[in-house]
C-alpha cells in the first residue's frame, strides 16, 4: 500500500483503471485509455490496476462496479466513476484537474 501512496502522490492527475481480464466492459476500455493517455502525454498518468492481482487494494478502494476509473492528485481523490467512459469525456475530465 505504500507504493501506491508513492503512486499517487504526485502533482500531476493521475488516472487509475481497475480492471479484471475476465470483464468485457473493462477489456473494452483498454483501447479508450491508451487514446487517453497519448493524447495527455507526460501531463497526467494513466495505470492500470488489476483487481485480481490487487485485491487488498480494490477493497480498501472498495472498488465493485468494474471498470473503476479514479482521479487522483497530490494524493487525494478528486473524481471516480465506474463503468465505461468514452476518451474524449475522459481527457475533458483529466483537465479539469491539470
Amino acid at each position: 500500500m505504500s507504493k501506491f501512496g508513492e503512486l499517487i502522490d504526485v502533482e500531476i492527475p493521475v488516472l487509475l483503471d481497475f480492471y479484471t481480464e475476465w470483464n468485457e466492459q473493462s477489456t473494452a476500455m483498454h483501447p479508450v485509455l491508451r487514446d487517453v493517455a497519448a493524447a495527455l502525454g507526460d501531463k497526467a498518468k494513466v495505470i492500470k490496476i488489476d483487481v485480481d492481482k490487487n485485491k487488498e487494494l480494490s477493497d480498501a478502494l472498495r472498488v465493485k462496479g468494474l471498470p473503476t476509473l479514479i482521479i487522483y492528485k497530490d494524493g487525494e481523490m478528486k473524481w471516480r466513476h465506474s463503468g465505461e467512459q468514452d476518451a474524449n469525456t475522459l481527457i475533458g475530465i483529466v483537465h479539469q484537474f491539470m
